[in-house]
């Protein structure tokens, strides 16, 4: 009892001396925290949207009009559609048996989940290429079927899961591990089916951690450039997403254009910044409770 009255009364000591150090050093702290935050996030930001309404909101509005850019933004929401909706369920599956079972291969899944965080964008699309490319593996079969992959819609969704299918799942694992399973074992015990203590019992404890990796995969999906670059082709107005616009239309010199196709995705960040950090104040309260 006295050793842990020790290091309690250490570990508050330790916090206490963190937390009184000289205002000096605490201001030039936050300083240098603020001027970076200017200068790589105020600063951008601020840049995109005035160059992208310098010439007036008619001609911002008739960038966003041009038929390329319409097909790039809806080609980006299809991506986005069914990518999200595929890495949520692979998430909360993946999640579900990390946190609550024990089996051979664990350690091996949680691997190979953080895999895309340690693979390159282009190397992914590359490999998509190499797979299922004309001169891949199954690149011959697929042209006698008249099957296209690489270089259309379904090699840019391919690319765009594999490199945001971690998000859901990185976020569900340490919040269901924090919660435990007793309350699950509970509902069971009581009679619940295993789909009834899901919806009833499981869901409602991660449902904030399920939004906070929804929008971290959706504007990863919306946003991504590597990947899809490589399967996509650049055919515009076809195979195009709205980052891949965006650099053909600086490409073309057509600054006012860019900027405001630009300004879509910025927009995208700072509602994915709004909504995540309610999320994770949810969040943090959730695994604070338990």
């Amino acid at each position: 009892m006295s050793t842990q009255k020790n290091i309690t009364h250490t570990s508050q000591s330790t916090t206490d001396r963190a937390q009184t150090e000289p205002t000096v050093v605490r201001w030039v702290l936050i300083a240098i925290a603020l001027i970076f935050l200017t200068l790589f996030l105020v600063l951008p930001l601020a840049a995109v949207f005035s160059q992208a309404f310098e010439k007036g909101l008619s001609v911002y509005l008739e960038a966003l009009k041009e038929p390329d850019t319409l097909s790039s933004i809806k080609l980006t929401l299809i991506t986005a559609a069914i990518t999200v909706p595929l890495n949520l369920f692979f998430g909360v599956t993946a999640a579900w048996s990390i946190a609550k079972f024990s089996f051979p291969g664990k350690n091996l899944l949680i691997t190979l989940i953080d895999l895309p965080f340690s693979v390159s964008p282009v190397i992914s699309g590359l490999i998509y290429v190499l797979i299922f490319g004309l001169q891949g593996w199954v690149g011959p079969w697929l042209q006698d079927h008249d099957i296209r992959i690489v270089f259309a819609v379904p090699g840019i969704i391919l690319a765009t899961i594999f490199v945001t299918f971690p998000f859901v799942a990185r976020e569900l694992i340490p919040l269901m591990e924090a919660q435990g399973k007793e309350e699950e074992e509970a509902a069971l015990v009581l009679g619940a089916t295993g789909l009834q203590t899901f919806f009833r019992v499981t869901l409602p404890n991660i449902k904030w951690g399920i939004i906070y990796g929804v929008i971290l995969c959706n504007a990863r999906a919306m946003g991504e450039f590597g990947a899809v670059s490589v399967v996509s082709g650049h055919i515009r107005g076809m195979t195009n997403t709205v980052p891949l616009h965006v650099e053909i239309l600086y490409n073309e010199y057509n600054y006012t254009a860019a900027f405001a196709v630009a300004s879509l995705l910025a927009f995208l960040a700072l509602i994915t910044l709004a909504i995540k950090t309610i999320a994770e104040w949810k969040v943090r309260q959730q695994l604070e409770n338990n």
